[in-house]
């Protein structure tokens, strides 16, 4: 039996996935507007995450999320925990003068940046419903391991290909250039979206 057509089905939307904004493409490019190295180690920390989340799904998230109700409101507090301070770190750095990137954001941040990009995906509670849910799903029940072990590869593959797209295209002098030029409202602007976010998530039933 071919399993290429769930495998094809979970890559494409995977990257539909990854393609929408949200908290993980906010956390890459704004790190990779600090720097390509930093950029591009959340989007591996990012992948990292997402590869987590799979292996859950397959010894049985969603069972879990179902007959643990509160575990999933408890992913859902945390994310919009963090999302509400991420975003409000990048509101202060828009308040503050524009310094030259590599001393004001790449050489000040203390946080790892794989770090950072494995608990924006570990605290976002759509991977959980994702892969609670869909991914799961669209696996045959009685799938060879092998069979698992590639649908784990194929989701980081895609994410980590299209998370280190996006470092590598944040993080060249054009558009580095641009943000210096625009660093406070584009810095506000990515704080706002991460607040507004976090509000959104915390007000879902």
């Amino acid at each position: 039996m071919s399993y290429l057509p769930q495998l094809s089905t979970i890559a494409v939307v995977m990257l539909l996935a990854c393609v929408s904004p949200g908290p993980d493409f906010i956390a890459v490019t704004s790190n990779a507007l600090a720097s390509r190295r930093r950029g591009l180690g959340v989007a591996l920390g990012t992948a990292m995450g997402i590869a987590v989340w799979a292996l859950m799904a397959i010894v049985g998230l969603g069972v879990l999320l179902n007959r643990i109700a509160w575990l999933y409101d408890v992913i859902r507090i945390v994310g919009v925990c963090y999302l509400l301070y991420l975003g409000a770190m990048l509101l202060l750095a828009a308040r503050r003068p524009y310094r030259e990137m590599a001393v004001a954001t790449a050489d000040n941040v203390t946080t790892p940046a794989p770090r950072v990009g494995f608990m924006v995906s570990m605290t976002n509670p759509k991977a959980a419903a994702f892969f609670g849910s869909f991914f799961i799903t669209v696996l045959p029940a009685h799938a060879p391991g092998w069979v698992l072990v590639a649908a784990v590869l194929v989701v980081i593959a895609v994410s980590l290909a299209w998370f280190s797209m996006l470092a590598l295209m944040f993080s060249t002098q054009r558009v580095r250039d641009f943000y210096g030029r625009m660093r406070r409202p584009i810095d506000a602007a990515m704080g706002g979206i991460l607040v507004a976010l976090g509000v959104r998530l915390a007000l879902v039933e």
